[in-house]
């Protein structure tokens, strides 16, 4: 797979951080005034919902192959994982951390190696 070098002026994982910050600091925030804070108090099984939703949503764009829908259900899809992750206190460093881990990995050693490790 060839990789694509970053477009100049482009975010970096920076700003997966900031949103990270943003979501933590709104979790404790009023219901009725952070759509975030509706998340947390709605509980673990409407967020991974929404999760769901979203990841349907992109799948569907992507099969539509318009650009502009594909990028924005991506952007939905990871802002809602990134909930779902502040939820179970994981931040994006640690996610990014295992892609660098992954990095260079034939994805079907990787797979092999989960399939070795799990329990039969």
């Amino acid at each position: 797979m060839k990789r694509s070098s970053p477009a100049p002026n482009m975010p970096s994982c920076d700003v997966l951080d900031r949103l990270a910050a943003v979501i933590e600091d709104r979790k404790q925030a009023d219901p009725d005034s952070s759509y975030v804070a509706r998340l947390f108090a709605k509980g673990d099984d409407a967020m991974l919902k929404k999760v769901g939703e979203e990841a349907t949503e992109f799948v569907l764009a992507a099969k539509g192959g318009e650009r502009r829908s594909i990028v924005y259900e991506a952007a939905d899809l990871w802002f809602h994982t990134l909930v779902a992750l502040t939820h179970h206190g994981i931040s994006p460093r640690e996610v990014l951390a295992e892609l660098a881990r992954r990095e260079g990995l034939s994805g079907l050693e990787e797979f092999a190696r989960r399939s070795a490790s799990s329990p039969k």
